[in-house]
């Protein structure tokens, strides 16, 4: 277990592998667990981190942290507390908002996004998110597999006032704008059978940037990264190996795997 003080407090972090850094974000359910899979899948050409926000997993729970904005912050202390260098951000559900917002204020810090399960609208996010507690959020979308144990062992560790203020102070966001103030490379994943974030309506209008592309997982739920590992770290692996500056819209899932790079 590793751990750093930010404005004195406890955050927890984990990392793992060399090379170029990555930073995985959870999202509402959860800590930063479930990310180990994908962790390891590209830690070999990777240096990569995974941090709990606060108010979740073995961060500090303190409610006057909780908000979007103070999250947000506590990332920027994150990668200069560390001295990380421009980062490629992988962020799920709030994750997803946060690797955004952060992107969108330095451009220049970010390499590319990849945002799972991003809500395009806070009506867009199922309000039980709002109404249960953190354990049973984990039983109604972690399915009863070994895979996702870890999710359900580490949902009861969040405060539920955490889930509560981050989904209250959205509404200072523009959340339908956010993907299109990113000029970066992005690409969005979504979960088809999702219950906690509705399917986006994102590109089906060609309102997504240039070099952002959008990926549905036919075979998901809300966490693609569990339901489907193998293809979700293929997907992964080809997204942080393209060239900087490309577009990913040359990336798609097939039964059989294709790579495509314009």
């Amino acid at each position: 277990m590793s751990a750093i003080i930010l404005q004195d407090d406890i955050v927890h972090y984990e990392v793992l592998g060399r090379g170029r850094p990555i930073l995985f974000l959870h999202g509402w359910v959860g800590s930063w667990r479930y990310w180990i899979p994908s962790m390891q899948t590209v830690s070999t050409s990777f240096r990569t981190y995974a941090l709990d926000f606060r108010g979740f997993g073995d961060s500090a729970k303190k409610a006057h942290y909780y908000s979007i904005e103070q999250q947000i912050h506590l990332l920027e202390d994150f990668i200069n507390e560390l001295g990380i260098g421009k980062i490629a951000l992988v962020g799920h559900g709030l994750g997803a908002i946060i690797a955004l917002i952060f992107t969108q204020r330095y451009p220049d810090q970010v390499d590319r996004v990849m945002a799972i399960g991003m809500p395009n609208s806070q009506e867009a996010i199922n309000a039980r998110l709002r109404s249960v507690p953190p354990t049973e959020l984990a039983g109604w979308l972690l399915a009863n597999s070994t895979m996702n144990e870890v999710s359900r062992v580490e949902a009861p560790k969040a405060d539920q006032n955490a889930i509560l203020l981050s989904l209250t102070t959205l509404s200072n966001i523009d959340l339908p704008g956010l993907g299109r103030k990113i000029p970066n490379p992005c690409l969005y994943v979504h979960g088809a059978n999702d219950p906690v974030i509705e399917s986006p309506e994102i590109n089906k209008n060609g309102s997504l940037p240039e070099k952002a592309h959008l990926i549905i997982f036919e075979g998901a739920g809300h966490f693609p990264m569990l339901d489907e590992p193998s293809k979700f770290n293929r997907l992964l692996t080809d997204f942080l190996n393209i060239p900087p500056g490309t577009s990913p819209r040359g990336l798609q899932l097939k039964e059989e795997w294709k790579r495509r790079v314009r």
